[in-house]
């Protein structure tokens, strides 16, 4: 069964205190990306995080993925700390990063050969095509599918490890306006199914609001947390809805106050 909400309940909590991340330069002071960051995601959460470019959202996720080690203050997954890489935390980029030498089946199944589990777990793997839409796909390489489908091929190679947390690094910044919503609500119907704790960068502010139980405001580099908000809007959501565009508005002006400039995107 791919639908594992039950398993996914009261597991997955993020808890960040105090994360400090900077990058040395060669000439001159340390560049500070984060500073003192405090954030807990909850269990089976929707966060999309959203600031500036360049203001250390993609950092952040990046360490909670294991990518990049902070410099100091803790970050723990149902109270283990986090320092390393692993399958219960899942990535996907805004590219979707398939290997071009495998077919998409060959690209799913990847993860489970890397954790030695392909035998007991490939009967499985049927499920999760049909959980993307990409069933009739297997036997294709990336090359022939659209950016959509590419995504939910990479999607879908995350979930087969049925990871606990699943962070999205804007991974739909690249398609066009109109699959780039479809696939919104793809994520958002795979979210509901399965009940993952899941943290998105975004630089759409629509975006923000139509995915998001809560959304994590970020300032300029180096970035603090100017507010966190939550959505209390039912779904499915009505981008036209006022409440949805009274968020719209306020999101922007905490946004315009914390150096967001006109880089942040949303649709009319």
């Amino acid at each position: 069964m791919v639908n594992d909400r039950a398993m996914a309940q009261n597991t997955g909590l993020i808890e960040i205190e105090k994360l400090c991340k900077n990058f040395p330069q060669n000439e001159g002071d340390d560049i500070i990306v984060l500073d003192n960051v405090d954030l807990r995601f909850e269990s089976g959460e929707f966060t999309s995080l959203i600031g500036p470019s360049g203001c250390g959202k993609s950092t952040l996720l990046r360490i909670i993925a294991g990518l990049t080690q902070a410099d100091s203050g803790s970050l723990r997954l149902d109270g283990g700390a986090i320092s390393v890489p692993g399958f219960e935390r899942g990535l996907v980029f805004q590219d979707p990063t398939l290997f071009p030498w495998m077919n998409i089946y060959e690209n799913i199944a990847y993860g489970l050969r890397s954790r030695g589990v392909y035998k007991e777990e490939k009967q499985n793997i049927p499920a999760y095509f049909k959980l993307v839409g990409l069933t009739g796909f297997e036997k294709s390489y990336p090359h022939h599918l659209s950016g959509g489908m590419a995504q939910r091929a990479a999607l879908a190679r995350t979930l087969v490890n049925k990871p606990k947390v699943l962070l999205l690094d804007e991974p739909l910044g690249a398609l066009d306006a109109f699959t780039r919503m479809n696939m919104q609500d793809e994520i958002l119907k795979i979210w509901q199914e399965r009940g993952m704790t899941t943290v998105m960068v975004t630089h759409d502010v629509d975006e923000a609001i139509y995915m998001a139980n809560r959304i994590v405001v970020m300032s300029a580099r180096p970035a603090k947390i100017e507010e966190v908000i939550t959505v209390a809007l039912g779904r499915p959501r009505r981008r036209d809805d006022p409440e949805f565009l009274s968020l719209r508005s306020r999101i922007l002006k905490i946004l315009h106050f914390a150096g967001g400039g006109v880089e942040l995107e949303y649709q009319l």
